[in-house]
Formats: C-alpha cells, sequence, structure tokens
C-alpha cells in the first residue's frame, strides 16, 4: 500500500519541554487518519511538523515522498491546511476571499477562475459570494475554510480540530466532504476531540503526553483494548455511591457514569467480571443490575490515556 507520510522517531522539543516524544506513524495514502487525545498531547505540534512549519529536534519525516527536514516548501505546495480557529480575513467577502487564496497558490487566472466556481459549487457557497466573510454562520466558515484548503488540489489535507466550533449537522455534512475528497484519493490527518468523529477515521492514533500510545482501525483498538466493560444499572440516587466504591477497587481501571448507567473498565486478569464487581459492591452493602457490554471508542481513549498507562497499544 502506498504510503503518504512516514514518521521515524519524531520528537519536536521547546526548551525542557518535550511535545512530541519518538512518533513513529504510517499513514496510507487515500485514507482518513485520525490523532485523538488531551488538550496538550502534541497533536497540533506534530501536524505542523509534518507540514513542514516546526523543524523536528530529532527524528525524520517523508511526507508524500519529501523529506520534511530537506524541502518543505516543496512540500507545501502539495498540501492543505485547515485550523481549528478560522483564519480567512473577515472583512472580506466568500469571493474576494477564494480568489486571494488563488494568487496566494499561484494559480493561472483562469485556472483560479474555474477552481473558484468550482469550489463554490461544491460547498454551496453560490449565494454567499458578496457576503462578508465575518458574516457567514459556523458552519458557512467552516465550508469557505475547506474550499480555500482544497482549491489547488492538494494530494494531503491537514485539519486541525476543523469542527469544535459547528454544530452536529453542520459536521455531518463536513465529513461527507472529506470521504468524497479521500474517493478522489486525498490523503487526511484530522485531529479531534469527538469520539463519533474518531468512529469515522479508517484508523487512529492516540497521543498522550506527546507520546503514541495506540494505534490501529477503530474496530481494531476496540477489540484489542485489554480491560472487560461491565455495565451496572443501578437507582440515580445511589450511582455516585456506587461509583465511589468500584474506584476505590483494585482492578478497576475507571468508572464513567452515563446518565443513571455506569461503565466499568475491568482488567482482563478477573475472569468473572461480573460476579468481582458484584462482590465489591456487595461487600459495602450495595446492589446493581450487571451486564458485560462492547467497548466503545471512549473506553479505548481512556485505557490508553490512563496516568500509569505505558504499553496500551494495537499494532
Amino acid at each position: 500500500m502506498d504510503i503518504a507520510i512516514s514518521a521515524r522517531s519524531l520528537t519536536r522539543r521547546f526548551g525542557n519541554l518535550i511535545a512530541v516524544n519518538q512518533l513513529n506513524l504510517e499513514v496510507p495514502v487515500a485514507s482518513i487518519y485520525g490523532f485523538l487525545g488531551p488538550n496538550g498531547c502534541g497533536k497540533s505540534t506534530t501536524i505542523r511538523m509534518l507540514c513542514g512549519l516546526l523543524t523536528p529536534s530529532e527524528g525524520d519525516a517523508v511526507v508524500l515522498g519529501i523529506d520534511v527536514r530537506k524541502d518543505p516548501e516543496a512540500l507545501k505546495r502539495k498540501i492543505g491546511y485547515m485550523t481549528q480557529k478560522f483564519s480567512l480575513y473577515g472583512d472580506l467577502t466568500v469571493l474576494e476571499n477564494l480568489h486571494f487564496m488563488a494568487e496566494i497558490y499561484e494559480l493561472s487566472p483562469k485556472l483560479a477562475h474555474d477552481r473558484v466556481d468550482e469550489q463554490l459549487q461544491r460547498f454551496a457557497l453560490t449565494d454567499r459570494t458578496g457576503q462578508l466573510a465575518d458574516t457567514l454562520s459556523g458552519g458557512q466558515r467552516q465550508r469557505l475554510a475547506l474550499a480555500s484548503a482544497t482549491l489547488h488540489r492538494p494530494e494531503l489535507l491537514f485539519l486541525d480540530e476543523p469542527t469544535s466550533a459547528v454544530d452536529p449537522e453542520s459536521r455531518r455534512e463536513f465529513w461527507e466532504f472529506l470521504f468524497d475528497m479521500a474517493d478522489q484519493g486525498t490523503t487526511i490527518l484530522v485531529t479531534t476531540h469527538f469520539m463519533d468523529e474518531a468512529e469515522r477515521c479508517h484508523a487512529l492514533a492516540i497521543l498522550d503526553r506527546g507520546a503514541l500510545v495506540a494505534d490501529g482501525s477503530p474496530q481494531q483498538l476496540i477489540d484489542d483494548l485489554p480491560a472487560t466493560v461491565v455495565e451496572i444499572k443501578s437507582p440515580v440516587a445511589g450511582t455516585r455511591a456506587v461509583r465511589e466504591t468500584l474506584l476505590a477497587a483494585p482492578d478497576i481501571y475507571d468508572v464513567a457514569q452515563l446518565g443513571s448507567r455506569l461503565h466499568v473498565l475491568v482488567d482482563l486478569s478477573r475472569s468473572q467480571p461480573t460476579e468481582y464487581v458484584a462482590a465489591v459492591l456487595g461487600n459495602q452493602g450495595l446492589s446493581a443490575s450487571l451486564s458485560v457490554v462492547r467497548p466503545n471508542l471512549e473506553d479505548v481513549f481512556v485505557m490508553a490515556t490512563r496516568s500509569d498507562s505505558t504499553e496500551v497499544a494495537a499494532a
């Protein structure tokens, strides 16, 4: 399989702070690859190195066949980059922003005209051409930003938390655009905090404190979770007491509350997890309805980013 991004031991330091630590990464061509992780885990720093905007302190990265250390300028002509914050000009119209970006990408006048018309159609902005960017809705600004970032038809698109400020419907529409681009051969690397978005990716990398702690397809990560998930149904009034009791027990990694239900992550060494959880509760005079349920990506994320987790990873 062709590889769009290959990174080996990629590291970035800022003084004594190690923002990215010995990252190894391979992203196949025409795939949507997700970066998931807590704030400050190194996602944005990694993207900036892969874009050629930051020089790695150690390690190497080859992006679209280009060494990011040796020729970052050549790389910039082949990629698109959309940041979390709307970065176009609010006092320019939709059409003016797109034509300005065409000049930045050094498109010829005729090609710029054709591409701008194409993007206006593609991203449903034809009725907004004369509207100032600052007056657009969140979803419209997001579409304009994506139209601008892909105006030159990049082979690789970097998206840094692009849907953090838009409504669910706009997020869903945005992802349809991404799947269309991937089907047409564009490779996409996207950072996100949303588990439902992470599930849409072909593959995921979970970062924590600058290190890669898990990677693989969403399904693979769920299948390889090193814990059993026990769901507890208990009265609302007693849910917090049940949670606190379980968190104090050995071999229980985490307890997440979902309304009146609890998801309990139990070490795989416990061959009878429901009986174990019931015994822990029984010792405190508590009882509840228990069942083993299928893990989800949030369970994977919790396990991978636990403070004492150093080896939770998938091939």
